[in-house]
């Protein structure tokens, strides 16, 4: 049986679309998919995410411990500093991909993929080292993010913290409509945005000051929809359709979040070796020249040639086109190649570009 988060009686309020989705009813959408991803892309807009799970790395081996089990340089951190990152099982295939936030140097949060919770608990709880202790804190934890281009004007009349301070992957412990939370300048948008950790019990009290009548400038909610074909248009892998056990971060495009040239962690040889002999697949971005939607499953062909299969596709709200992410044979991966995606029957052209989809710079306010 599926949970409700704490945001659940507004959804209701509001006459969201509710759908199960990693064990919880979560919002899909609100006054559709389209009008709340555009109202990302050029207002705010609010996302219950607090399907999410989160964990507490404590211990004075929590830094060497999480060195070993993601493929992100850890040592990197400051405190009050967040960071991408991987776990891989030995042989390079991806656990889960998550963000690790350093408090100090005995003190660490991993905030991983809402189906992968249990999962993820038991093979962190599995592999470690030394002295730290890892406690899943997920049902303690309720979550909203808050993305688009005017959300310092949603947000900063809450707060007496300067948020334009908080650099991008840096957090900050403080109130916010009243209430002590972690306010995380990060997002699964592509446009600027804070993710606000708070306990369940201020929830609706959160919601409810975001939303008040009255406000200057008042976001819209947004479902999980529009999180979807949002993270999409950046080209952000989802775990389950772009990357799964059966794949390693090379081939996904995640070399970057791989530091090999640090300390031994988990799947270390296996995800150097696939890198030195080259991947014989490539992650690719996808743009539609004809009219249809990539699906996952979808067939990719280079003339006659199957070359790959779609794992995530939708129709762009922002470009009015089909666009999608695919993994094929790594010589037919480069920017500007022609493959013909298979579409009821019909070969339709498509074109391999270079993500983003959509230029945006989450870094920098305007």
């Amino acid at each position: 049986m599926s949970k409700n988060t704490p945001f659940y009686e507004r959804h209701i309020a509001l006459n969201a679309k509710i759908s199960p989705f990693a064990g919880y009813n979560m919002p899909i959408s609100y006054k559709g998919i389209r009008h709340e991803h555009l109202a990302v892309r050029n207002a705010a807009g609010v996302f219950d995410i607090s399907h999410m799970g989160e964990f507490l790395v404590e211990g004075k081996d929590a830094e060497h411990f999480l060195q070993y089990i993601t493929t992100n340089d850890v040592s990197q951190l400051s405190d009050g500093q967040a960071q991408y990152s991987a776990m891989c099982y030995p042989d390079g295939g991806i656990v889960d991909d998550l963000i690790v936030y350093r408090f100090h140097s005995r003190k660490y949060m991993m905030v991983v993929n809402a189906s992968n919770i249990d999962k993820d608990l038991s093979w962190a709880r599995e592999h470690v080292r030394g002295d730290a202790g890892v406690s899943n804190i997920s049902d303690d934890t309720a979550l909203l993010a808050v993305q688009g281009p005017k959300c310092l004007e949603v947000l900063q009349d809450l707060t007496d913290i300067e948020l334009k301070n908080i650099g991008f992957y840096h957090f900050r412990e403080a109130e916010l409509a009243g209430r002590p939370m972690i306010i995380s300048r990060t997002g699964y948008s592509g446009e600027p945005g804070f993710e606000l950790y708070h306990a369940p019990a201020d929830a609706l009290h959160v919601w409810d000051r975001l939303f008040g009548k009255g406000r200057k400038t008042v976001p819209e909610p947004v479902g999980l929809g529009a999180r979807d074909t949002l993270r999409l248009e950046m080209k952000y892998a989802l775990y389950g359709n772009d990357i799964d056990k059966s794949t390693n971060p090379v081939e996904a495009g995640l070399s970057w979040i791989t530091r090999l040239e640090k300390g031994d962690f988990i799947g270390k040889e296996a995800i150097r070796k696939v890198k030195e002999e080259r991947p014989q697949r490539r992650l690719i971005a996808f743009k539609m020249c004809e009219r249809g939607i990539p699906r996952p499953g979808y067939v990719l062909y280079a003339g006659d040639k199957k070359v790959g299969t779609v794992t995530s596709g939708t129709m762009s709200p922002t470009l009015n086109t089909g666009i999608g992410t695919a993994y094929v044979e790594r010589k037919f991966s480069k920017s500007g190649n022609t493959l013909f995606l298979e579409v009821r029957g019909r070969r339709l052209q498509a074109l391999v570009v270079k993500p983003p989809f959509v230029d945006r710079s989450p870094m920098t306010f305007s």
